[in-house]
């Protein structure tokens, strides 16, 4: 029997990031993994979907050619190659990460990892034979999550489907409704409705992304909205009929019942965790709401036991799950660092106008008890808005007015996930508006909008 220091269940960014840390650390380690290396989000997730919206928004740009004063025969879409641009990004990064285990030296074993009663991990393969066995001082369980649906509404992977089907569909459904607004929900609404599918796109709570400030997520919908997508909140779905041509939707929006007829449906109502048949019970490591219990070390409630990642629970994000994956290994190796923040953590969703954000909004600032000024930077008044021709949107930040401590900030417009991450060290740092307004930042960029929209918190823009 192998023995190790650390055993990582689960190859997706938490998951690797992990081995190569432990590795890098001195630490003998293994990684187990029963699909791709790269896990959900490089194949089947974060990576391919951004192909596919950078794809979509590139043939909005042909169809704007004229604004920027070029004449070009309307473009034709390949759907074929779109898709298959995408899975190619995937499969290249996917034998990244193969290289990366390799060139760290992590021992890769292919088949699912399982906790044994003597905390031994069983390795099964495919058929559900123990391929392997391994002694391991430390366990990282990184598993991930999958899509769940709502009841009435399971997946058929034809006609009802999730984002893994969403990505890969033979042909461009001319139409689809879209049950959920979250990231994924209004990232596939843009990437179909660019390319031309008439698209609906139903949100049960008040507002679509109900995690975002309510003032950038009410201006994506007005976004969407004249895009032509038809965005619903506070719907209800009543009834999911599959005929032999499409699908009869009954749903109810307020108080009036509506009907519709799509191609597809596409469940976007979120995740849970993948955390059946890993052996925990047989530990005693406790579980809640579809997710593994973690402390603050991202340590599970059994000694030695480690879970990251969306397994271990919100903020459900690759990002969060590599760091999580680093701290979880650098804990293990007794090295003194911090806790991560969840607050520091920046949420990124990549439609067109993209969104990004990160700390408190502006009525989780005020609900926490703080006196909070609010400062706003329209791309419209942007030089370098007005000359990209990317005029939508905004950069809203919040801070505590006693102070001028930086407490939060939301983008909405072109490049916002590339731009959160100023505000993102802001935040680590503790920085206040005078630190992010007397910062110099070239001109003429996108990002002088968080510089401006600092100045305008307190009065001192230059530009608005």
């Amino acid at each position: 029997m192998a023995a190790y220091d650390v055993v990582v269940i689960g190859g997706g960014p938490g998951g690797y990031s992990a081995a190569i840390r432990a590795r890098q650390l001195g630490l003998k380690t293994a990684l187990i993994e029963d699909a791709e290396l790269g896990g959900t989000c490089l194949n089947w997730g974060c990576i391919p979907t951004k192909a596919l919206l950078k794809q979509a928004e590139v043939y909005q740009l042909f169809l704007r050619a004229d604004e920027f004063g070029l004449r070009v025969d309307k473009p034709a879409v390949d759907w074929d190659a779109v898709i298959g641009r995408s899975r190619q990004v995937a499969a290249q990064l996917s034998k990244g990460v193969a290289y990366l285990m390799q060139k760290n030296q992590v021992e890769v074993f292919a088949g699912r990892g399982r906790l044994t009663p003597s905390r031994q991990i069983a390795v099964e393969d495919a058929e559900g034979e123990v391929a392997a066995e391994l002694d391991a001082a430390h366990v990282v369980l990184a598993t991930g999550a999958r899509p769940k649906s709502i009841p009435g509404v399971e997946f058929d992977g034809e006609r009802i489907i999730a984002s893994r089907e969403a990505m890969v569909v033979a042909e461009q459904p001319a139409s689809l409704a879209i049950i959920g607004a979250g990231a994924i929900g209004v990232e596939f609404a843009y990437f179909y409705r660019a390319f031309g599918s008439k698209v609906l796109l139903l949100e049960a709570l008040p507002q679509i992304l109900p995690r975002e400030d309510e003032e950038i997520a009410a201006g994506l919908a007005e976004s969407l909205a004249q895009q032509g997508i038809e965005v619903v909140t506070e719907a209800r779905v009543e009834e999911v009929k599959r005929q032999k041509r499409g699908i009869a939707l009954r749903y109810r929006a307020g108080e009036e019942q509506k009907t519709r007829r799509v191609e597809r449906i596409l469940v976007a109502t979120g995740v849970q965790g993948n955390i059946e048949g890993l052996g925990l019970e047989a530990l005693g490591i406790r579980t809640r709401d579809g997710a593994i219990v973690v402390d603050e070390r991202m340590q599970t409630s059994a000694k030695g036991i480690y879970a990251i990642g969306d397994v271990a629970g919100p903020p459900l994000l690759a990002h969060a799950a590599a760091q999580e994956g680093v701290a979880a290994v650098e804990f293990i190796a007794g090295r003194d660092r911090p806790t991560l923040d969840p607050r520091q953590v920046p949420n990124c969703i990549y439609c067109q106008p993209q969104v990004a954000s990160v700390g408190l909004s502006e009525s989780q600032a005020r609900e926490a008890g703080y006196d909070v000024k609010v400062g706003r930077f329209p791309f419209a008044a942007s030089g370098k808005g007005q000359a990209a021709g990317e005029t939508e949107g905004l950069v809203k930040l919040v801070f505590d007015a006693r102070y001028g401590e930086l407490l939060g900030g939301a983008i909405l417009g072109a490049e916002a996930t590339e731009l959160i991450a100023e505000l993102t060290l802001a935040l680590r740092l503790e920085a206040t508006y005078e630190e992010l307004l007397l910062t110099s930042h070239a001109h003429p960029t996108l990002s002088e909008a968080v510089m401006e929209a600092a100045g305008q918190a307190f009065g001192e823009a230059i530009n608005y």
